[in-house]
């Protein structure tokens, strides 16, 4: 398996107790810590308001982080997880992109999605369409985000877009184009954009869901003439990590003492189950993590996108990760 990790930027409350004029030299310290590890990847999340309840803690916005980064880092791929396609028009965003992959010097990666966080699209003035309609702005914004970085002239007549002789200078320097990461699982809509587009997928809440939706995932690969192969298949984890038992209870204490103010004692247990130990979460030893996550090899999930909510606080968590889990895994 390959492994990225996320960057804290405040949407996860993962910024909190830091001063504003810290923040920005805690996000590149963590990201240049991801580096110098040996993650193949450093990822930011596309959000306004912080979760799990909004609040006035800072969030900071995706793509001016990925401009930051590309131009304070050296070798780690810069990614978001996932850009919301109802927050910016494709034809801007393509630019944008292409923008940051020549300064990065060709290491973007364009996650994409439908978006679903309601409380931002009204926060924020966006229209907030049916699924369907988010779905469908997906597909044709993913076509013409491929088209502007691979073709000089692009015009382009949709249902929700239409592009009169768009250019899109500096082409990225990856060849043919930036890699496209479709997250979402929507079986119907999402995996079928998928299928037609997509260089990687994330999706799977839990093994047996990822496991369901690769099957569907072949399905729609197999109606348009795609190799399902080529398409590598991603979630996400969100890791509490410790050298032995006792660690692991540490910080797992130390999370339910951060988060308990803001969500309240009587729902910290359960916010710490949804997000650590069912689905998507992987709490324990190097050992107990490595058990797990090799069921998730086998399954066919092909990369990792960690999230270490003690990342900004103390990186231990971070590099227990790479030095112990990541080789086992290879």
């Amino acid at each position: 398996m390959r492994f990225g990790a996320f960057v804290p930027q405040g949407w996860r409350h993962d910024l909190v107790g830091i001063p504003v004029d810290q923040q920005w030299d805690t996000m590149l310290s963590v990201t240049r810590r991801i580096e110098s590890l040996g993650y193949e990847s450093a990822w930011v999340y596309d959000h306004f308001h912080p979760v799990p309840k909004p609040t006035q803690e800072p969030v900071y916005e995706a793509w001016t982080l990925m401009a930051a980064l590309a131009a304070t880092t050296d070798t780690v791929r810069l990614g978001q997880m996932c850009t919301c396609n109802g927050y910016r028009n494709p034809a801007h965003l393509a630019k944008i992109a292409s923008s940051i992959d020549a300064i990065s010097g060709g290491r973007v990666e364009m996650g994409i999605g439908a978006g679903w966080y309601d409380h931002e699209y009204d926060g924020y003035g966006y229209p907030f369409p049916k699924p369907s309609v988010r779905i469908g702005e997906l597909r044709e914004a993913v076509e013409i985000m491929q088209r502007l970085w691979t073709e000089d002239v692009v015009d382009f007549a949709g249902e929700h877009y239409t592009l009169q002789g768009a250019l899109c200078q500096p082409k990225p320097v990856q060849d043919p184009h930036i890699p496209i990461w479709v997250a979402g699982g929507g079986e119907q809509l999402t995996l079928n954009v998928a299928a037609r587009f997509a260089d990687y997928t994330n999706f799977g809440y839990d093994l047996e869901q990822f496991t369901h939706k690769s099957e569907v995932l072949k399905g729609h690969c197999e109606a348009v003439g795609r190799d399902f192969g080529d398409i590598t298949r991603t979630t996400n984890y969100n890791v509490v990590i410790g050298a032995d038992e006792a660690a692991v209870a540490e910080r797992t204490a130390a999370y339910k003492a951060l988060f308990s103010p803001i969500v309240g004692e009587d729902k910290i247990d359960d916010m710490f189950d949804n997000n650590h130990v069912k689905g998507g979460g992987v709490v324990g030893t190097p050992e107990q993590i490595v058990e797990r996550m090799q069921e998730w090899k086998a399954a066919g999930c092909d990369f990792g996108v960690l999230y270490f909510w003690d990342a900004a606080f103390d990186t231990t968590s971070l590099e227990l990760f790479a030095t112990e889990v990541m080789p086992a895994l290879v």
